[in-house]
């Protein structure tokens, strides 16, 4: 099975002036027809830099993608870099020329001197039309190895993924219409290391494999199949991902395009219920995040400009209870001392009152993220415990 690698070329990625999207379009791109991505570089405008990192990517992939630095200006650089790579010379490509010019007209423009240079693509390269833009993309095939670069305007490399580079290496490489389809299982309250006691063994599959990615407060199963249809790689997963349910039991509390917020939403819409939430320390992100599923009729909030005692905050909870008719009081304090955060949570349900301490000692950047993990999923389990 070929094997792909993606080159992002560009100083102003580095400089984070602009955020990279191309590498992920290309990703799923590749996923879909079955090509693993097993590496992702950015490198800077610099044509031995570039020209390096290349031959070492051909050294390890079958496929190597790049975007950017396709441009008319010195500091596009790719070109020169793709041909030193192969350690042959530019030429002059008449028919990309044409093309240029073609584009150019259609905008009522008149090109200058230097977008000539667009016209010049590596010795035996395989021109690829840009239909969208001014900037060619060409293709390099040695033996077994390809270098495709494609421009960096998204629109634009998006478009030659779709019309040619998809088609293309589905040909060159025999591909069978193969997928790599990617579930995932979230999970709250239990971390990575504890997940890896409980589903450690099942990490060890080559087909479908199981990964874990880490957030403040939350754990995602990651399982991927590779097969030649959508509907084989999901019977492939099933009984994974059954397993993966069954050991980790409560602690699943969605999948996929599921969010702590939009199931512990959709709870509380369920059974009818209105939740008052009551934050300090936090910028009342528990609230904004309820605040994307569910209406004034089933939520408000109230943000405090101070934390204070657990005994007041849990007078007040009953106060806003009673002047906000509501049927839950989720109360929350995020405090920082000597570089920990210490959450205080509380769920007040009818008079009865759930409430715990917790320490959170990762990045302070992280805390108000996890605050909203655990603090919902306090709700989430007043739920699960009545069902």
């Amino acid at each position: 099975m070929a094997v792909a690698e993606i080159v992002t070329i560009g100083t102003e990625l580095l400089l984070g002036e602009i955020h990279d999207t191309n590498s992920k379009f290309i990703a799923l791109a590749l996923r879909n027809i079955g090509i693993d991505l097993y590496r992702l570089t950015t490198v800077g405008d610099n044509v031995q830099r570039i020209t390096f990192t290349l031959q070492e990517a051909l050294m390890r992939a079958d496929i190597v993608i790049t975007t950017g630095g396709l441009g008319p200006t010195l500091d596009d650089p790719t070109r020169q870099a793709v041909a030193d790579t192969f350690n042959v010379p530019l030429v002059f490509n008449e028919e990309l020329w044409q093309q240029i010019l073609e584009r150019f007209k259609l905008y009522q423009r008149t090109p200058s001197e230097n977008n000539k240079r667009q016209a010049y693509i590596p010795t035996n390269a395989i021109p690829i039309r840009n239909e969208v833009g001014t900037a060619p993309a060409f293709a390099v095939e040695l033996g077994v190895k390809t270098l495709i670069s494609l421009p960096g305007v998204p629109r634009e490399m998006e478009h030659l993924m779709n019309n040619f580079v998809v088609g293309y290496l589905k040909k060159r490489y025999g591909l069978q219409d193969e997928i790599i389809l990617p579930w995932v299982v979230h999970t709250v309250s239990l971390g990575e290391s504890s997940i890896d006691e409980i589903i450690g063994e099942m990490e060890k599959l080559s087909n479908p494999t199981v990964g874990l990615v880490a957030s403040p407060g939350q754990t995602d199963v990651r399982v991927t199949a590779k097969a030649h249809s959508a509907e084989e790689a999901q019977r492939m997963m099933e009984p994974v991902l059954a397993e993966i349910r069954k050991k980790l039991g409560k602690f699943v509390f969605g999948e996929n395009e599921d969010t702590i917020q939009s199931v512990v939403a959709s709870m509380i819409q369920d059974a009818g219920l209105r939740i008052t939430v009551i934050e300090a320390g936090t910028d009342a992100i528990v609230y904004e995040a309820l605040a994307e599923h569910l209406t004034a009729e089933n939520l408000s909030g109230e943000l405090l400009n101070v934390n204070i005692s657990h005994s007041t905050f849990n007078k007040l909870m009953k106060e806003y209870r009673e002047r906000k008719n509501a049927d839950l009081v989720l109360g929350l304090m995020l405090n920082t001392q000597d570089d920990q955060q210490e959450l205080y949570v509380a769920l007040l349900d009818d008079d009865d009152v759930t409430e715990y301490q917790r320490i959170y000692a990762g990045p302070p950047g992280d805390a108000k993220r996890w605050a909203l993990n655990v603090s919902l999923d306090l709700v989430r389990n007043k739920f699960i415990e009545e069902d």
